[in-house]
């Protein structure tokens, strides 16, 4: 009986293991199978030649490079916010500190990072026609906002673009422009003293922000806001959204448009918010046709891209109202952001240096005095502390901390170091230099993290090396703004500095830790000082 029961339970299995069997080499042989399998073998072997094209492709080239363990780590540390942005540019900056570049990968990008300040010149200025374009990762179908603006069109529509916007930022139009923005300025510094309750303790971005919108609103667009009255104003709302450009759900936007760029674009990811785009680009249809049926003249950035929409011949790209747009976005997302921040770093390093703020102080009011009361755009240019301070500032926080070209031609460049061959850069590898890294050499500046605004006196400026203080960039790509930012920024410290002095409070950040959350440079707990009226 149990020899019988045996019998037929083995013969059962027996029979569930051959259907099993059946089943398994039927499934592995159906199309589907085939199919999956194919596609599994096709992605490992994929992957397995992207890792080995990552890790092989400076060392074929006889190039110092970033081992690509080391180089992913450091990236994964960036974007899960375990290090700052600052930390990740000096471990990079100094990986192989005696060597003139070395080489590093971007997924499947190749990157030359430069640190010697001859081959940054050469690439930046002298060789310029080899590097003629940003990295750009948008589409203009997708994101017109973006990809339209100056900063990243490439080739002539670049060229022809730069052309159109250069005389906006002549002498002759700052000075032109700089009643708008010292009325902004006024206004600003006027709130301030009316509302002594906001200036115990005040977060000086917040602040900031609102005084860069007002002064963006009417140069760019011609429309006069006061933000820290109309604290809700669109502007200034739009452009908070705008600056959440370095959070972390744009990291994550901006690394998957780096791996994935095709795919980015097919899925209409874009950089800056849908509602965003709309508000400007209804903004500035309003605005040209008001202009055009009351024909409304002002010497500002919509007036000279509203003549360039004119323009017509073979060669000249047609102004579309995306074109248009774009300019203004760029120029309003730049001063809202960065010009705010500078501001911010230069009322800190103020506060935390009394001496400093004295010694400025007194240079403001000696032409508050020769001008009765009034600051003109003369006077300001002969602020010569003032401009020492500002530039000090701007070695210390570089508004961009890496400034990138593309290859667009191949370039040959020397031995990174001694022991190494030339390398020649293909068309689409990036070229950058790091310039917050640059800034903070003590090669180049002693002390480097001490705020100094005599290595920019008249008799220490010329010892500073040539190429590594770069706050704007450099060569034809060089910002377009940066006069009207500086504009902007003294005229501002100027009344400030006239009706206030700048004082620490127990939320300032000293020395200044820089925030793991942004990809912009910003302290660890924020902007917070004080503004204790004078006494006269």
């Amino acid at each position: 009986m149990l020899c019988h029961e045996w019998r037929s339970h083995s013969f059962s299995d027996v029979l569930i293991t051959m259907e099993s069997s059946s089943f398994l080499s039927s499934l592995f042989s159906s199309p589907f199978a085939i199919l999956l399998t194919t596609l599994v073998t096709i992605g490992v072997l994929k992957a397995i030649s992207y890792l080995y094209y990552q890790n092989t492709y400076w060392k074929k080239r006889g190039a110092p490079y970033i081992r690509m363990i080391q180089g992913m780590e450091m990236s994964w540390k960036v974007f899960l916010r375990r290090i700052s942005i600052v930390e990740f540019s000096q471990f990079i900056y100094n990986y192989m500190p005696d060597a003139k570049y070395i080489g590093s990968m971007d997924m499947a990008t190749s990157i030359v990072i430069l640190r010697d300040p001859e081959l940054i010149r050469d690439v930046m200025v002298k060789d310029f026609e080899h590097f003629t374009d940003h990295r750009t990762f948008a589409s203009e179908e997708v994101d017109p906002l973006f990809s339209k603006n100056v900063f990243s069109l490439r080739g002539n529509r670049w060229k022809e673009m730069r052309n159109t916007l250069s005389p906006s930022f002549t002498a002759s139009k700052m000075k032109a422009m700089f009643e708008l923005v010292s009325k902004c300025s006024c206004e600003f510094v006027e709130y301030l003293v009316d509302h002594p309750e906001l200036c115990s303790s005040i977060d000086t971005k917040e602040a900031f922000r609102r005084y860069t919108t007002d002064v963006i609103a009417t140069s760019a667009f011609g429309i006069s806001v006061n933000s820290m009255k109309d604290r809700e104003n669109e502007f200034f709302i739009r452009g908070l959204e705008a600056s959440q450009f370095g959070n972390f759900k744009s990291m994550l936007k901006f690394t998957f448009l780096r791996a994935f760029p095709r795919l980015g674009r097919k899925l209409g990811i874009s950089i800056f918010p849908l509602a965003t785009s709309q508000f400007f680009k209804k903004i500035v249809a309003e605005t040209i046709r008001v202009r055009k049926e009351q024909g409304i003249v002002r010497p500002d950035m919509i007036h000279l891209l509203m003549q360039a929409q004119d323009k017509e011949g073979p060669s000249v790209h047609e102004m579309t109202l995306d074109d248009i747009v774009a300019q203004a976005f760029i120029f309003f997302f730049a001063g809202f952001e960065t010009s705010s921040t500078l501001l911010c770093f230069i009322a800190h390093e103020l506060a935390v240096h009394q001496d400093i703020q004295d010694r400025l102080w007194k240079e403001v009011e000696e032409h508050f005095a020769e001008g009765n009361g009034e600051i003109t755009y003369d006077a300001m240019s002969k602020m010569v502390y003032m401009d020492m301070v500002v530039s000090e500032a701007l070695r210390k926080y570089p508004p961009m901390l890496f400034i990138d070209r593309l290859c667009v031609k191949k370039y040959e460049l020397p031995p990174a170091k001694a022991g190494y061959k030339s390398i020649v850069v293909e068309p689409d590898c990036v070229v950058m230099a790091f310039a917050y890294s640059l800034h903070h050499d003590p090669k180049y500046f002693p002390n480097p993290s001490m705020f100094d605004p005599e290595r920019f006196s008249d008799e220490n400026k010329d010892n500073i090396v040539p190429y590594t203080y770069v706050p704007f960039g450099l060569g034809p790509r060089k910002c377009i703004g940066n006069r009207f930012a500086l504009m902007e920024t003294k005229l501002l410290v100027a009344h400030l500095l006239q009706k206030f002095v700048f004082k620490t409070t127990e939320k300032t950040v000293e020395p200044v830790v820089f925030s793991k959350k942004q990809f912009f440079l910003q302290p660890d707990g924020g902007f917070w000082l004080a503004l204790e009226k004078r006494q006269k």
